[in-house]
């Protein structure tokens, strides 16, 4: 797929026009995603279901429908809702901010945006009260500013866009995974290579939909690829009852090359050391290792109130400026207090 193929007019927010080249790809859908980034595949599907994609002045019917070689295609956009949440005047840990976006240091318990269940106190409130009417709200979704998310209960580093420009810039560094992204996992056992690349998709658990999965055909095309390198910083203790030199627990560094939805919890999961205080992938069955500090060890880790992820660098290219950003956030006081106890297995 080439852009240099694309034939954009500039006809404003409401309408976007692409002329599609030979090689556009096997969907129209597909095609499209890649072509805008901002717009997500899930949300051209509901456009193209809802009428809103033409194709040479007649309606696309179907997403999986071929583009065809110089057709003009035009995508109407419904103008951007107006964000739902309200503002709420609550503490923010900034650490970067200019006039296009902010870098926010997020603590734990705060949901990036309103959700069933957490509709009140997310980081869209706080920063509907931080940055007033400036927020973007791009692609109909009332998610102002958000190109990217860690879980509720992760801590670390999130960038914001303050503008449409600056979304739409970022939103390109995140399809195209050009940035930096690193994350500190602390682990229940450890991997067994102590360093490596996962790749493989994930798709969700038809036991549990809240769960993401490894998909057990590796040609399936289900799902979506997610490439996550890893390496063990440092294991601690003995696990209780298995062979010699099988950790108890591990400080795992993650570096994502992708930004798939739970992505780190089901990879160190799918190698048999789920992170420590997860409830959705952690193994529930009580944590046992050897030694004389083990009580200590285990009434921490099972007092421990969150999956122990901390989003721990953010690295990328201004989309306004050009200028080479990146920022580092420190493990917080839980995930150090959890350490300081591992360490003395």
């Amino acid at each position: 797929m080439q852009d240099s193929d694309e034939d954009e007019l500039d006809l404003g927010a409401a309408v976007r026009i692409a002329v599609a080249p030979a090689d556009a790809g096997e969907r129209v859908d597909a095609w499209l995603a890649h072509l805008w980034p901002d717009l997500s595949r899930s949300r051209i599907q509901g456009l193209i279901g809802a009428g809103k994609l033409s194709v040479d002045g007649a309606r696309v019917m179907l997403a999986k429908e071929k583009p065809r070689s110089g057709a003009r295609y035009a995508l109407e956009l419904p103008p951007p809702e107006p964000a739902a949440p309200q503002p709420e005047t609550i503490p923010l840990t900034i650490v970067f901010e200019d006039a296009h976006l902010i870098v926010v240091d997020k603590a734990a318990g705060m949901a990036v945006h309103p959700a069933p269940g957490s509709m009140r106190g997310t980081l869209v409130n706080a920063l509907l009260a931080h940055c007033g009417d400036s927020l973007s709200g791009i692609g109909g979704v009332a998610r102002p500013g958000i190109v990217h998310r860690i879980d509720k209960d992760t801590t670390g580093l999130i960038v914001v866009a303050k503008h449409d420009q600056a979304h739409q810039g970022l939103a390109k560094l995140f399809a195209k995974h050009d940035l930096e992204r690193v994350y500190y996992a602390v682990t229940r056992g450890a991997p067994r290579e102590r360093s490596g690349r996962i790749e493989n998709r994930l798709v969700r658990s038809n036991e549990d939909r809240r769960k993401y999965v490894v998909a057990r055909n590796a040609e399936s095309e289900a799902g979506k690829l997610a490439i996550t390198q890893y390496w063990t910083i440092e294991t601690f203790g003995q696990l209780f009852g298995a062979s010699v030199a099988t950790p108890a627990a591990a400080l795992v560094e993650c570096r994502l090359y992708t930004g798939r939805t739970h992505q780190i919890r089901a990879h160190l999961a799918h190698l048999g050391c789920p992170l420590v205080g997860d409830p959705l992938y952690g193994k529930q069955r009580a944590f046992k290792a050897a030694g004389p500090r083990a009580d200590a060890a285990a009434g921490a880790v099972a007092a421990f109130p969150r999956q122990a992820l901390h989003a721990a660098v953010l690295g990328f290219k201004h989309p306004v400026t050009g200028a080479e950003l990146r920022f580092e956030s420190p493990l917080p006081v839980d995930i150090r207090a959890l350490l300081d106890t591992l360490r003395q297995l």
